[in-house]
């Protein structure tokens, strides 16, 4: 079951930013279908990123009337993600590192969303040498030890994965795109 994400924000200009401990709880930074309720009345919307690391709801004049809010006011909110993100087979390697690495290394593993794992696991997976692979999950047990949820990054993923990819090594190169 997924969890229902409860807060209150402040609608500003048409739109309810979340607050950061509710925008933690998200998947993704990304785009995020969502459905849920804000000041008891049912909706269904598409949560956007922001510029300030958050995410957002504009709200059409129809929905502000409906809800009869106005800027500066208030809203309880509560939601829920719609649809499923893919959730990647852990690599060998990495699920016995993580157990080595301790309780708190594991623990961090399970706590994070399935999003944030498929990047940890692209980011091993993507190692074309056997060293680096060992070196990526030393670091990436280490990092999630030390609390750390999300890979910001990690250089020279150009992969998407197949439709219904079962393992690491299942990759489609993306079109070079033009520099910059």
């Amino acid at each position: 079951m997924k969890p229902t994400i409860r807060f209150k924000a402040k609608l500003a200009q048409g739109t309810l930013t979340l607050p950061k401990s509710a925008n933690a709880k998200l998947p993704s930074q990304g785009k995020t279908m969502v459905e849920g309720i804000i000041n008891y009345i049912p909706f269904r919307a598409t949560l956007t990123p922001d510029s300030k690391g958050s995410h957002s709801l504009k709200m059409s004049k129809a929905m502000q009337d409906a809800l009869d809010t106005h800027d500066g006011d208030m809203a309880t909110v509560e939601i829920t993600r719609i649809g499923e993100e893919p959730e990647l087979r852990v690599p060998a390697d990495l699920s016995k590192a993580l157990k080595a690495a301790g309780p708190q290394a594991h623990e961090s593993w399970r706590d994070i969303t399935p999003m944030a794992r498929r990047d940890w696991i692209l980011s091993i997976c993507t190692a074309k040498q056997g060293e680096t692979r060992v070196r990526r999950i030393e670091k990436a047990c280490d990092m999630l030890a030390g609390g750390k949820r999300r890979l910001c990054c990690f250089p020279g993923v150009n992969w998407i994965m197949k439709e219904n990819a079962k393992s690491c090594g299942m990759w489609l190169p993306l079109k070079k795109s033009k520099v910059r």
